[in-house]
């Protein structure tokens, strides 16, 4: 994988992103401010997306780069103990992770990996987990979306 300096990725951010990510209680901001600089740190390594836009989705922090599939970011009040990076629900990539990274995670059916707020994130899973969602119309078609299968 070649990295490339940080400025060569475009991030069209829409301006309602700030507001909602300091909406969130003093506690949550940290939690979900890592996973969106780990989102935006995975698309600057991979030398085919070139532009993400950022944008809120169901009043989420939404991420999308061109070929990809959306990934959504949220804290709920219902369910204060955790955090959740959502994936499209029909798309084969949370069924992928479960396959490749087993127990690593914790899922939510077929949307989301759920991290409790004092789990520590596996930061090179999760960063994998990304670049599948983030390239997923490039890999969908291949077994695993590409990626072996645990021996």
């Amino acid at each position: 994988m070649i990295f490339r300096s940080m400025a060569n990725l475009k991030i069209n951010q829409n301006p309602k992103i700030e507001q909602k990510l300091k909406s969130y209680p003093k506690e949550i901001i940290p939690k979900i401010q890592f996973l969106r600089d780990l989102i935006i740190e995975t698309a600057k390594e991979n030398e085919s997306i070139l532009e993400i836009e950022e944008t809120l989705k169901w009043g989420e922090p939404s991420y999308l780069a061109k070929k990809g599939s959306t990934i959504r970011i949220d804290w709920k009040p219902k369910k204060p103990n955790q955090y959740v990076m959502y994936f499209k629900c029909t798309s084969k990539l949370v069924l992928t992770f479960k396959e490749v990274f087993g127990d690593t995670f914790n899922y939510e059916t077929t949307r989301a990996i759920v991290f409790g707020l004092d789990e520590k994130v596996p930061i090179k899973e999760l960063k994998e987990c990304v670049e599948m969602a983030l390239t997923y119309h490039n890999i969908k078609d291949k077994p695993l979306l590409g990626k072996e299968p645990k021996a």
